[in-house]
């Protein structure tokens, strides 16, 4: 039997230990297949494009992020949640701005990874439940998290949103400041597969779903988790403990085809896309539509 090798990729940040955990342990290796994982800092709009272009066939990324590109036409299906938990963004500024509270910022200058990504969605998110405007103008694209620190030294920008918990060390180093923050509205990640990928690894990517749920489920009960994640990403445990707590990941295949409507209504809502599709066509067949 050919032995296959599949490409997938998510940001490297905690959320995707799962996949190094099952990796390390050769449980695709054992089922006559592997992943080979590449690491996004820059995020779900990267991904996006990596999928469109075949880099990619497989990738964990933000929700909002691939439905709004699937609607675009990126050649894609959702095959599961990844983690139904909201992600909270923390909002930041530079540390050694004058901005000290929400309002302050508002009109002010986002630092974005990249157009479409997931600080540039959530920003128009965040600025909605404000009753806030926002001008693209305002938006500054900064490709990582590397960046955005580069732009807030040289005063480039004002605002940037990314999880709070990967950005502490940076609040903690002096470097930014969290001055609100912004759970979303729905699951926060998802995995997805291009509908090449799915026509020609079917088999395969069904297993893979099997053993990364399988690890998932051992990581939410495991009693080295928090050690082991503080250790692995360089986080503090108490940090981590409460990350932890508050962070749950799938062990199915099950996706509500109501959350996929409000997300929809959401980006449409915010004419960052122009249609709704049928949640059927936003999942593949893997994908328990309910």
């Amino acid at each position: 039997m050919a032995f296959t090798e599949l490409k997938a990729g998510g940001v490297p940040e905690h959320f995707n230990l799962p996949w190094h955990l099952a990796t390390e342990k050769k449980s695709f290796e054992n089922n006559n297949f592997s992943i080979r994982w590449k690491d996004y800092p820059s995020g779900t709009g990267a991904m996006c494009a990596d999928l469109r272009s075949g880099e990619l066939d497989i990738a964990v990324l933000l929700t909002e992020g691939i439905l709004s590109d699937i609607l675009k036409g990126n050649p894609s299906k959702i095959i599961q949640w990844y983690v139904t938990s909201p992600l909270v963004w923390g909002i930041h500024v530079p540390a050694q701005s004058d901005f000290q509270t929400i309002e302050e910022v508002k009109g002010k200058r986002y630092a974005i990874s990249r157009f479409g990504s997931g600080s540039h969605l959530m920003a128009y998110v965040d600025a909605k439940m404000r009753g806030w405007k926002l001008k693209e103008e305002q938006f500054i694209k900064v490709n990582n998290l590397d960046g955005a620190i580069d732009a807030f030294k040289n005063n480039k920008a004002d605002i940037f949103m990314w999880e709070k918990f990967m950005t502490k060390p940076l609040v903690d180093a002096g470097l930014f400041r969290r001055i609100d923050e912004r759970p979303t509205p729905w699951p926060c990640f998802v995995i997805a597969a291009s509908d090449r990928a799915l026509s020609m690894y079917k088999n395969e990517i069904q297993k893979m779903q099997e053993i990364i749920n399988e690890s998932c489920q051992d990581l939410m009960h495991a009693a080295n988790a928090v050690p082991i994640i503080a250790s692995r990403y360089s986080l503090q445990e108490n940090d981590v403990q409460q990350w932890f707590s508050a962070t749950k990941w799938s062990t199915g295949n099950t996706v509500e085809a109501s959350t996929l409507e409000s997300v929809m209504d959401t980006l449409l809502e915010l004419k960052l896309v122009d249609r709704k599709i049928s949640p059927s066509e936003i999942c593949s067949g893997l994908c328990g539509l309910r």
